[in-house]
């Protein structure tokens, strides 16, 4: 199948190579020019057969608006236009809305799998019309993990992002639970291996996941985790998840506590925040801060 991507930055880049390596013909396009197959837009949909897909991996918000108003013009009646960047699902409802007047397919797909998905396949969440949904099911195949597991239509327009904006939430609280129980390990006495003890929690535990594998990737890197500031991002699904538990009456306390301690690590070091920002460069390739020197 043929498919145009715009977007070639750490997801996007890695999503192109797991498409080729499938046998997908993919024609990528970003401003990067060293990065790019293509020097425009215009370029990309020109290279595409029709009916044309093309997915979008840009940044939420402005850059998301901006990519699809340009592809509006430039695409025609029963192309497709697929965000698989982590956009508000409101705005996927506007993104439909305005493509469907020109005779243009929108899906929305929530990704997840970080700077590992070359390796290991992207965890996709998708919405959209089951027409549209059917149609890209050769490359949604490619780009999941091996399994009967990773990909769902979730339901309709909107609701890939929802998932993906509540699976984000949960990871929210995950990686705030497993800081918060590294801080007490390293506060007490009595416990002298705490890398130690993390890694016996991989196997045989009722905690044992991925994040926790990439937690004791990163004591590995750093045991105490001493080049770290305690400084964490939120990348603003979890904002908008306990927005829509607001909404829709649905208590969240656990994932509204870490999103509001991470706000808190921007008054302090905070250790918790070590293992915070320290799994979100583990599993997403996220900026981190360095440590001031004493």
């Amino acid at each position: 199948m043929q498919i145009g991507l715009v977007g070639l930055g750490k997801m996007g880049g890695n999503m192109r190579e797991r498409l080729r390596n499938a046998g997908h013909t993919v024609v990528g396009y970003d401003t990067n020019p060293e990065l790019s197959d293509v020097p425009s837009l215009a370029d990309l949909v020109d290279r595409l057969d029709r009916p044309r897909a093309v997915w979008v991996m840009v940044p939420a918000g402005g850059p998301t608006q901006q990519v699809v108003d340009r592809l509006a013009s430039l695409l025609k009646h029963d192309d497709i236009v697929i965000d698989g960047g982590n956009s508000r699902w409101t705005d996927d409802e506007k993104h439909a809305k305005e493509l469907a007047a020109r005779g243009i397919g929108f899906v929305d797909a929530g990704v997840s799998g970080g700077v590992w998905g070359l390796e290991h396949g992207y965890a996709l969440m998708v919405g959209g019309e089951k027409q549209h949904v059917d149609r890209l099911k050769p490359v949604f195949e490619a780009l999941k993990p091996e399994g009967p597991y990773g990909y769902v239509h979730a339901g309709k327009v909107g609701a890939g992002h929802f998932a993906k904006m509540v699976h984000n939430g949960i990871e929210y609280a995950m990686m705030q639970a497993y800081a918060e129980g590294w801080e007490l390990l390293e506060k007490v006495d009595s416990v002298d291996n705490v890398r130690e003890v993390f890694r016996s929690w991989q196997d045989g535990t009722v905690i044992r996941s991925w994040l926790l594998d990439l937690a004791v990737n990163a004591l590995d890197e750093d045991e105490h985790l001493e080049k770290l500031r305690g400084y964490a991002e939120d990348s603003g699904e979890g904002r908008w998840t306990v927005e829509a538990a607001i909404d829709n009456a649905v208590p969240l306390p656990a994932i509204t506590a870490s999103l509001f301690a991470r706000f808190a690590s921007r008054q302090d070091d905070s250790p918790q925040m070590k293992m915070v920002a320290a799994l979100r460069n583990q599993f997403g390739g996220h900026a981190v801060e360095t440590a001031k020197k004493a």
